[in-house]
């Protein structure tokens, strides 16, 4: 049995129903198999290219605040107005927002592999140059290294996302206080927001410095009733770069910074080994 390191306890609990839109912190979850239950339950798929909708693609979808669970979900629009996954309208609505033809689609189970399947290139369109496609989706600059992709699950290769699910690779990502702390320090004329990053735990790890979890690869940890392993750091996309709200600006300021002095990682990927409930407050015990 282990002892809490440094005193380390949950700061924060993330939801976000909707995959890429801001979510809300709550006081307790119940922490299963496929993460935190409640969170990316729901997506957008989008109309043009087969796919799940992207910040890309679609970098307003950031600006969208969605709450609810599996089976219904409320989304707020950037100027207040609301609409729920039941509207008839509600794909209307939610294209005209964005711009751009979507529908919000629920997650289904990981049986239904079609559903989750990257969509074939159309074989009618320009040859397609990976590597620019590549530094764009993940906002590299020409001298920039890309990720390393073996840090990805396997089945992003060929699925949108693992199926059954709508995270981008692993069910939980796991933040602290310290890489909060640390990033504002390294660029302090940036807005550093936690709903840039869509962490599901945020760990309070006191004083320590610097970003403690990117050396956690391998470890396992007790959060409150469940039992988490760290599986590796959380490479980083042009997601954290857009805007959230007005107060919380597009930004490229903080990817260079990511990208330079971090390994091109903010926060880590983690797994379920044991379920349980975490409450906001609970030790996070190293094990």
């Amino acid at each position: 049995m282990g002892d809490a390191v440094g005193g380390m306890r949950v700061e924060t609990i993330w939801i976000h129903p909707v995959k890429s839109m801001i979510g809300s912190a709550v006081a307790a979850a119940e922490v299963g198999d496929l993460g935190v239950e409640g969170d990316r339950e729901w997506a957008l798929r989008d109309l043009t290219t087969g796919g799940i909708a992207n910040t890309r693609q679609t970098p307003r979808i950031m600006q969208l605040a969605a709450s609810g669970d599996a089976s219904a979900v409320t989304i707020t629009l950037p100027g207040g107005a609301t609409v729920r996954s039941s509207d008839p309208d509600v794909d209307e609505v939610l294209s005209a927002a964005l711009g751009r033809p979507v529908a919000l689609v629920a997650r289904r189970p990981a049986a239904d592999t079609d559903f989750y399947r990257r969509p074939a290139p159309d074989p009618e369109a320009p040859p397609v140059d990976l590597m620019a496609t590549l530094r764009e989706i993940f906002a590299r600059e020409a001298d920039e290294p890309l990720p390393d992709f073996s840090k990805f699950a396997p089945e992003v290769m060929e699925f949108e996302t693992p199926p059954g699910t709508f995270v981008d690779c692993y069910p939980l990502l796991v933040m602290t206080t310290s890489a909060i702390r640390s990033l504002q320090a390294a660029v302090p004329e940036s807005v550093i927001d936690v709903r840039r990053f869509r962490p599901n735990l945020v760990v309070d790890t006191g004083d320590e410095p610097g970003h403690p979890e990117l050396g956690w690869a391998g470890r396992r940890f007790r959060v409150g009733g469940a039992e988490i392993e760290i599986i590796n750091d959380c490479p980083r996309c042009a997601a954290i770069t857009k805007e959230i709200t007005p107060d919380i600006p597009a930004d490229r300021a903080i990817l260079r910074h990511v990208v330079r002095d971090l390994g091109q990682a903010v926060g880590a990927y983690a797994r379920v080994v044991t379920p349980g409930r975490v409450t906001v407050g609970d030790p996070v015990v190293a094990l």
